[in-house]
């Protein structure tokens, strides 16, 4: 028997699949999304990502068996939380802080989100990393900020607009582009902010 047959197929495989390093992983997944974003989900192909990164596709299908995998895996290296961090001691300086987080990233996300398009409605595994890398993270640091503000007594338990901030939030981000062709900026997400979300909750 010779010694990849005793070590069994899911060995082998684990064994092609580490002779990539976690910087040319990185490199591919950055060259993936930047694709989506400018080409849209449906014109990016393996054989491009692999003319991008000057590589083989066949280094790609082995890491990825195809588009939607490589995608998946994608996002789900993203681990980047926005939201999270912050903490002023103000729930409604710690809203403005928000704001002006999801201002600074909302062009390459929000161009993401779209570039995905109905992919997502099609392929419950890319819906779910979608899910996963940009909006359950996100959504969970901003329900923080808010229970910490209810847990300082500065908005009561029970305050009926509470579980629509989050709505509130990323449903600007989503909507704005549509609606004026721009992005939601630090400075109109303050001022979404101050307008819209703290008189919802009676802050100042």
């Amino acid at each position: 028997m010779t010694s990849q047959a005793a070590e069994g197929p899911e060995t082998v495989v684990a064994s092609r699949r580490s002779k990539i390093t976690p910087e040319r992983e990185r490199e591919f997944f950055d060259a993936v999304l930047e694709q989506i974003r400018e080409c849209g989900y449906e014109s990016v192909t393996m054989e491009g990502v692999a003319s991008t990164t000057r590589c083989s596709k066949s280094t790609l299908y082995r890491q990825w068996k195809n588009k939607p995998q490589f995608v998946a895996a994608a996002l789900r290296a993203r681990g980047r939380v926005r939201f999270a961090g912050i903490d002023t001691g103000s729930l409604a300086e710690d809203l403005r802080q928000a704001a002006r987080a999801a201002g600074d990233w909302s062009g390459k996300d929000t161009k993401l989100l779209q570039a995905l398009g109905s992919a997502v409605t099609q392929d419950e595994e890319l819906a779910q990393a979608l899910r996963e890398a940009l909006v359950h993270p996100e959504i969970a640091a901003l329900q923080e900020i808010l229970d910490r503000g209810v847990a300082r007594g500065e908005i009561a338990p029970g305050h009926p607009a509470l579980e629509f901030i989050p709505a509130m939030m990323f449903g600007v981000l989503r909507v704005r582009p549509v609606l004026s062709g721009q992005y939601a900026d630090a400075d109109y997400l303050l001022r979404f902010v101050e307008a819209i979300v703290l008189p919802a909750l009676a802050l100042t």
